[in-house]
C-alpha cells in the first residue's frame, strides 16, 4: 500500500458541524485512504487535481440528501463529481464528499468497529463514486464492494460487507 497521495493531489478539508476528531487526525485517516483507493483502483488524476472534504452533521446532509437526490432522510456519506473526466483521467476538480457525524458514529458503533476504521471505508466509498464506480444495479454494487473490500484489506481492515448481503441502491 503506498503511503503517499499522486503526485500534487489536493485535499481540501473542512469541518463545518458535528463533534469530529481534530483536523490533523481527519487528515491522516483520508490520506490514507485516499492514497490506498489509488492505488487500489488504479485511479489516474490529472496534475494539480483536488478534492473536497466536508465533514458536517445529520442536519446539513439532511438537507443535502433532500435537494440532490429527494431523499429527505440524513445519510452518511454524499459524493458530489466535479469535472467530466478526459477518458480515464479526471480532474482537476474531482469533486466534493460529505460526511455526517452522528450516522456515521451510530453506523460505527452498531457495527461495533473503530470510528477511524468506518471513516477510511466511508472515504474509499466517497472517492470511488467521484470515479463513476456506483451501486445502482447489483453488476455494480458487486464490483463497486469488491474494489472496497481490497483496498480496505491492504490497510488491514475488515471486510464491512461480510455477513451482509448484496443490496443494490437502483430499481
Amino acid at each position: 500500500m503506498p503511503d503517499r497521495l499522486p503526485e500534487s493531489f489536493q485535499i481540501d478539508l473542512s469541518i463545518e458541524a458535528g463533534d469530529w476528531p481534530a483536523e490533523a487526525q481527519l487528515e491522516a485517516i483520508t490520506a490514507k485512504a485516499v492514497a490506498a483507493a489509488f492505488a487500489g483502483a488504479d485511479l489516474e488524476v490529472l496534475e494539480g487535481t483536488e478534492v473536497s472534504l466536508l465533514f458536517t452533521d445529520d442536519a446539513s446532509i439532511r438537507q443535502l440528501n433532500a435537494k440532490w437526490r429527494d431523499k429527505d432522510k440524513a445519510t452518511n456519506v454524499l459524493s458530489f463529481p466535479g469535472s467530466d473526466p478526459q477518458g480515464d483521467v479526471y480532474g482537476p476538480l474531482l469533486g466534493d464528499i460529505v460526511f455526517a457525524y452522528e450516522t456515521v458514529a451510530a453506523e460505527a458503533a452498531d457495527l461495533g468497529i473503530e470510528f477511524s476504521d468506518h471513516l477510511t471505508h466511508l472515504t474509499v466509498h466517497g472517492l470511488l463514486h467521484l470515479f463513476d464506480y456506483d451501486h445502482q444495479e447489483s453488476e455494480e454494487a458487486e464490483l463497486m464492494e469488491s474494489l472496497e473490500k481490497a483496498i480496505l484489506a491492504s490497510l488491514g481492515i475488515d471486510d464491512p460487507y461480510a455477513d451482509r448481503p448484496l443490496v443494490a441502491d437502483g430499481g
